[in-house]
């Protein structure tokens, strides 16, 4: 089956997380699970950990503003239901590549 309306880009990420799974201490049993995409996890990464206005991430992971606003704040979603609720948080999956830090410097 095809799918409809506009193919979706691929978005460029430059860090490949060191680890793919947190887990709550404490928590008995096998906790539910919360998926946050790989473009999810660079727009985090990218806003809140390195402090870059959107403007610049959105360039630096090549889509526009108001879309890297959306995925940020469906990141902040994720992460708050996870914290919230106690789930494990599974970063994984998503539409992106992975870039070197030379690469992007000669492209932006």
């Amino acid at each position: 089956m095809q799918t409809r309306g506009r193919p979706k880009k691929y978005r460029i990420v430059h860090l490949d997380p060191k680890i793919s799974q947190f887990s709550p201490r404490g928590r008995p049993g096998r906790p539910n699970e919360v998926d946050l995409s790989m473009d999810e996890f660079e727009s985090l990464r990218l806003a809140d950990h390195m402090g870059l206005p959107q403007k610049e991430a959105a360039k630096s992971m090549r889509i526009s503003q108001q879309t890297f606003s959306r995925i940020l704040k469906r990141a902040h979603r994720s992460i708050a239901n996870a914290l919230v609720n106690g789930n494990t948080i599974r970063i994984q999956g998503g539409h992106y590549v992975i870039s070197s830090r030379e690469e992007n410097e000669k492209t932006i």
